[in-house]
């Protein structure tokens, strides 16, 4: 019989591992450049006294098998907060435990104990496979809204630019 799957919020000693999966999640998905931040930056705003991020991580047998990195988000039209899944990870050997989908499962019913009616997440474009996961999940696409951002020098000339 496997080893069952066990999830526990992640601790300031995850930093290296969960700095790692996000590594091999830019791999995974052709965009290794993308993954700039570093352990440092882990430990700084997700284990600091105001983290801008929570995590989970999923062991089988005492091993790291996935990790889910989230943060709390608010709807003003529904008037409720929600749960912004920003990382999900499951380790290739740990596929088809259904890893993603209890990670998944927990910070839902965190953000339901705690008020909120809603799980977000984006997906790359290009990853078909878990667009497929999240649609098996009943996690669908939105087809009236599109992501839009703003990073890096373009990002600081919009911020800095004096008011008119």
């Amino acid at each position: 019989m496997p080893a069952p799957v066990t999830i526990r919020p992640g601790r300031i000693e995850d930093v290296e591992t969960i700095h790692a999966a996000l590594l091999r999640l830019g791999t995974h998905i052709g965009a290794p450049e993308e993954i700039q931040s570093t352990p440092e930056d882990l430990r700084r705003y997700g284990f600091s006294e105001k983290p801008a991020f929570s995590t989970l991580i999923a062991e089988i047998g005492g091993e790291f098998a996935g990790l889910c990195l989230h943060f709390p988000i608010f709807s003003t039209w529904m008037g409720r907060p929600g749960v912004y899944v920003q990382d999900l990870y499951v380790e290739d050997r740990f596929r088809g435990r259904r890893v993603g989908e209890r990670l998944l499962r927990r910070v839902a019913k965190e953000c339901r104990a705690a008020g909120g009616v809603y799980l977000r997440l984006s997906v790359d474009t290009d990853n078909e496979t878990a667009k497929a996961f999240y649609e098996k999940l009943g996690i669908g696409w939105s087809s009236y809204e599109q992501v839009q951002k703003i990073v890096g020098d373009a990002f600081f000339a919009f911020a800095d630019r004096p008011e008119e």
